[in-house]
């Protein structure tokens, strides 16, 4: 993941900073960003506000002429430009990434693939994101007006009231009045600030409201990425869509390159034996009658090709499904499979039932992989696989204490494992500092 700005939480400092970090906040960078996301949301929200209304309306009443729904298609299509501008802004100043929502047109765009101008309109008006961007636009505009308006006020009181020693001089020199006047009526009853006492509370008010300005900020921004990241990014059903068809990539890769391998080493090593063999049989057949013993020495070697190829077939059995898995489960089966392991590997399975077998064949092969990378790279001298389910999820989770410095970067066999347990709504946690201990930790869904 990308390292992105990270926003100053007010109240998250420890607490032995917690009085400087609390009197610089004011003037840190984030407050006036999102100050600065306040003042431009109101100009914006206007244009929105309008553009949505009027082309709305337009598009609505000339629904009776074949006009209407070119109209509504154009409002909807510019609202969601309007909404990419809104993402933007949210982007730069708030630190909020949102995910671009779903296109228009899907990957075929309609019926029969076609991508015409009625389709598109079409895909508009049936599009639930476009409807969502006129919702935002009619209700932000309410809000950007409050939020404007607190923002600028309490800003301008807080800012005004603490330097208010420094501009006090204006009134008696200016306007001929001994301070700021907080109260007056025409029967001569006033109230000024402009004893110490009263100048030097106006000051400390003014202090406080500015010491409160990161949490009111941060109060109304909230509000804003709400709204952002609801309206105007991807629905969770589309979300859903695009990890499903990112998962079902994977799993074609997967199963394509499973294929290859089962391929490469039928062709490289059983059928090679069995064509060996075949040609031994046959020239065993044509010595037969010429030299007996020549020929029983091919029959005998012939025999060692079997078994050897037999073996080969065994081992490539294994790595399709083991037998031991399909007939007495997990436990049995990750026993075998640490058995054959070069580094001394402790296996504890507490499961109280079988899970799916799709789950219970992915969980093999994820320790599989795992002690194979354990035996080459890790330089261990033991290792622990536990396996134990927490409600509806298949927990795995392997140690070794190897020299560590494992990590799931791109290419690595680890991403590998990582992308084919994320086919099945599963997660992969490496944490191998350098050094080691190694601990992989493995979560499956049980069905």
């Amino acid at each position: 993941m990308a390292t992105a700005y990270r926003p100053y939480e007010p109240g998250t400092e420890p607490r032995g900073h917690l009085v400087p970090a609390a009197l610089k906040a004011p003037f840190q960078g984030r407050v006036w960003r999102e100050f600065l996301y306040v003042l431009i949301s109101l100009p914006m929200a206007i244009v929105t506000f309008v553009y949505t209304i009027t082309m709305i309306a337009l598009g609505a009443g000339l629904l009776i002429t074949f006009l209407g729904v070119p109209v509504l298609g154009a409002a909807l299509a510019g609202c969601r430009a309007l909404g990419v501008v809104e993402r933007a802004r949210a982007r730069a100043l708030l630190g909020l990434e949102v995910a671009e929502p779903e296109p228009v047109l899907g990957r075929r765009g309609g019926r029969g693939g076609r991508r015409g101008p009625v389709t598109w309109v079409g895909a508009l008006l049936r599009s639930g994101t476009s409807w969502r961007h006129v919702i935002y636009a009619l209700i932000h505009l309410p809000w950007a007006v409050f939020s404007f308006g607190f923002a600028v006020s309490f800003t301008a009181y807080g800012w005004g009231f603490t330097t208010y020693p420094l501009w006090r001089l204006v009134f008696p020199r200016y306007m001929d009045e001994p301070g700021l006047q907080v109260f007056g009526d025409d029967h001569g009853h006033n109230f000024y600030l402009d004893t110490p006492f009263e100048i030097t509370v106006t000051c400390a008010a003014g202090v406080l409201v500015l010491l409160l300005t990161p949490w009111v900020m941060r109060a109304l921004t909230s509000v804003d990425r709400i709204m952002v990241s609801g309206l105007l990014g991807p629905s969770r059903l589309a979300s859903r869509v695009w990890e499903l068809e990112s998962d079902r990539g994977t799993v074609v890769d997967t199963a394509a390159a499973d294929l290859r391998r089962i391929e490469r080493d039928l062709h490289d090593g059983a059928q090679a034996r069995l064509v060996a063999l075949a040609m031994d049989l046959g020239l065993a057949k044509e010595k037969l009658e010429e030299d007996p013993e020549a020929a029983a020495k091919m029959v005998d070697e012939a025999h060692g090709e079997v078994k050897l190829a037999l073996q080969e077939l065994r081992d490539l059995a294994r790595g399709i499904h083991p037998a031991i898995l399909t007939d007495r489960g997990l436990g049995p089966a990750l026993s075998a499979l640490a058995a054959r392991c070069t580094v001394p590997v402790t296996v504890t399975v507490d499961l109280p039932q079988r899970p799916a077998p799709a789950i219970e064949g992915i969980a093999y092969f994820t320790v599989s992989e795992l002690l194979q990378n354990i035996s080459k790279h890790s330089g261990a001298h033991t290792a622990e696989v536990d396996l134990w389910r927490s409600d509806d999820r298949l927990l795995i989770q392997i140690t070794d204490d190897g020299r560590g410095g494992a990590e799931t970067a791109a290419g690595s066999g680890l991403a590998g494992l990582a992308e084919r347990i994320d086919a099945v709504d599963g997660i992969l946690v490496v944490r191998s500092p350098a050094g080691g201990p190694t601990t992989v930790t493995a979560e499956l869904p049980w069905r």
